[in-house]
């Protein structure tokens, strides 16, 4: 029987928790451990290892790789939140808020660095193939992060380009996730090529319900606090779809608000958002990515509980409230 999320979630979980730190610089260090002991949801080296896993191998052949890319991912948000200036992140205070501004991208660089010797642990004959997969899913998602911030200074921003945006800064991870759990398995190009497609659509899904939840969401169950992408002018596709279906009162009215920071921006923009039912044009598209996803495997030979332990994974992209 294939192995549960829980069980995956906490395999991974010990693997970072023994993580061997140094001792000093205590000031370094320290704040690595703080944001991986913060959580997540761990999905990323999940579906690593459960690829490895339906594929027939045994998941501690990609351990180190998966650390690697959990660390990676976190290193992505620690520099991140600096640049959004996020208080909180799973229900903590950031690093940044933490710590200090330099903490967060000092230690953001120490961890980028890690994730790279951790990736290259183990991997044999495969080395340049892993190395090659992490080094360009990287260059994507800082590509993808350019992309976010120049937006905030455009008006006129598409959905395509919206879309483009997310796919290198969120998708191709969760791709480079299942590809190289189907690259350390032996498995053929057309395989590794399915399952890349499939983290990419899912990884769509994913970033486009994060975007949803920052709006809608509870900031009990989201742990971080609601109308973030409001209050930085992010050009969410919730944001591009209102200034698309406005009339010129509102569109004026939400352009006026850039630049400011306040609840009360929050509210009115809510408000604008429901009354122009952007909130539909989002969900539709989480549904069609998501049956992507799905569609991927058909290529991948899977059957039975490791076809349907990726299936479900898809259609919780649907639904999770955090």
């Amino acid at each position: 029987m294939m192995t549960t999320e829980k069980e995956y979630i906490a395999y991974i979980n010990k693997a970072l928790s023994e993580i061997p730190y140094p001792a000093e610089p205590s000031g370094l260090y320290r704040p690595i451990a703080y944001t991986l002991d913060c959580g997540g949801k761990r999905i990323r080296p999940m579906l690593m290892l459960a690829v490895v896993e339906a594929l027939g191998r045994d998941k501690g052949v990609a351990i180190n790789q998966a650390v690697g890319l959990e660390m990676f991912h976190n290193f992505t948000l620690l520099h991140d939140d600096v640049m959004d200036r996020a208080e909180m992140r799973r229900g903590n205070p950031t690093v940044h808020v933490k710590w200090n501004e330099s903490t967060a991208i000092l230690s953001g660089d120490a961890m980028l660095t890690m994730a790279s010797q951790f990736m290259m642990k183990g991997c044999g004959e495969k080395l340049a193939d892993v190395l090659s997969l992490f080094n360009k899913t990287a260059m994507e998602i800082y590509e993808g992060q350019q992309y976010d911030m120049d937006f905030e200074s455009r008006g006129d921003v598409t959905a395509s380009e919206y879309i483009e945006m997310i796919r290198l800064k969120t998708s191709v991870l969760l791709g480079c996730a299942c590809r190289m759990g189907a690259l350390i398995a032996g498995a053929s190009h057309t395989v590794q090529e399915a399952f890349y497609d499939y983290g990419m659509y899912l990884g769509l899904a994913f970033q486009l319900q994060d975007d949803w939840l920052d709006t809608y969401g509870d900031p009990a169950k989201f742990g971080k606090n609601i109308g973030g992408d409001i209050l930085n002018d992010k050009k969410t596709l919730l944001l591009i779809t209102a200034l698309n279906r406005a009339d010129s009162e509102q569109k004026a009215r939400l352009t006026s608000l850039f630049g400011t920071r306040s609840d009360s921006k929050i509210v009115e923009v809510m408000k604008i958002y429901e009354s122009l039912d952007v909130e539909s044009e989002c969900r539709e598209r989480i549904n069609d990515y998501s049956a992507k996803a799905i569609a991927c495997l058909d290529k991948t030979g899977l059957s039975g509980d490791d076809l349907n332990f990726f299936i479900n994974i898809a259609r919780q992209s649907l639904t999770r409230k955090s």
